[in-house]
């Protein structure tokens, strides 16, 4: 494995993990009807106790957090194991996890009109897991046609 396959198996651990406590932390907040203070932007509590914000029952924090803890899990898994299927696996996923982070941006702005800083920051974290696996498949293409 190359420094720079290295480097990015690392950002999908890491930014897995900012993911996963974000997204924790929004679903801990929904269950105990916290108030989430809000930094930056100040539509938090109107995102988060919108209708979107649950499906079926479920909310979408805890979707998310679901999600960044499957990849954390199958990058550490890759780590010991070094298995390709484990590898397609890891950089597919972000591609549907960056397809939610854009339906849910487009609710916000357009649909709910508010912004909650914590959604922002799993946006964020959504997309440079998408560019990773985006880099990531550029680099398995190329040594596959070298």
């Amino acid at each position: 494995m190359s420094k720079l396959s290295k480097w990015i198996l690392a950002g999908f651990i890491i930014f897995s993990l900012v993911g996963f406590l974000d997204a924790a932390y929004l679903t801990i907040q929904h269950y105990n009807n916290g108030i989430l203070p809000c930094y930056v932007f100040t539509g938090c509590d109107k995102v988060i106790s919108s209708s979107y914000a649950v499906i079926a029952g479920v909310p979408i924090s805890l979707l998310g957090a679901i999600y960044y803890l499957v990849i954390l899990v199958i990058a550490i898994l890759y780590l010991d194991t070094r298995n390709k299927k484990v590898l397609r696996i890891l950089v597919h996923l972000p591609i549907a996890g960056f397809l939610a982070t854009l339906w849910l941006l487009f609710l916000q702005l357009f649909i709910i009109k508010a912004i909650c800083f914590y959604c922002v920051i799993s946006a964020i974290t959504s997309t440079l897991l998408f560019v990773l696996a985006l880099w990531f498949m550029k680099i398995w293409r190329d040594l596959k046609v070298n």
